[in-house]
């Protein structure tokens, strides 16, 4: 009976496909968190648009067609909201569209609605 133990070669040629799986693994869990991350700031500022509308309709106030401005803080950050009316086909409804950033000046929005509201 011969006990064989594995060569220099094979024990390297095991490291390298360990090593490859492993940075593979770091770097899909790191892609995940950061999608995660991602998609907690879209859904909370998807929040702050879904309040800013829920208030516009409160005050039963027809929608001006200027930017309306402002901040609201929620999960311990602040989000910046516009608003403004828009013109539609029946003038008895006036379209609401709001965007919701990060910063002040962001280019994009995180979060973006349109909703539709009657003249009283």
């Amino acid at each position: 009976m011969s006990c064989r133990g594995m060569t220099l070669l094979e024990v390297m040629v095991a490291m390298a496909i360990f090593a490859i799986a492993g940075i593979t693994l770091m770097k899909t869990v790191t892609e995940q968190v950061v999608a995660l991350a991602t998609l907690e700031d879209k859904t909370f500022a998807s929040w702050v648009a879904d309040n800013q509308l829920a208030t516009i309709r409160l005050t039963e106030k027809w929608p001006n067609l200027t930017w309306s401005n402002g901040q609201e803080e929620m999960a311990g950050r602040t989000y910046y909201w516009r608003w403004h009316g828009v013109e539609t086909a029946d003038p008895s409804f006036r379209a609401v569209d709001v965007e919701v950033r990060d910063t002040e000046k962001a280019p994009n929005p995180q979060a973006t609605l349109r909703s539709y509201v009657a003249k009283n």
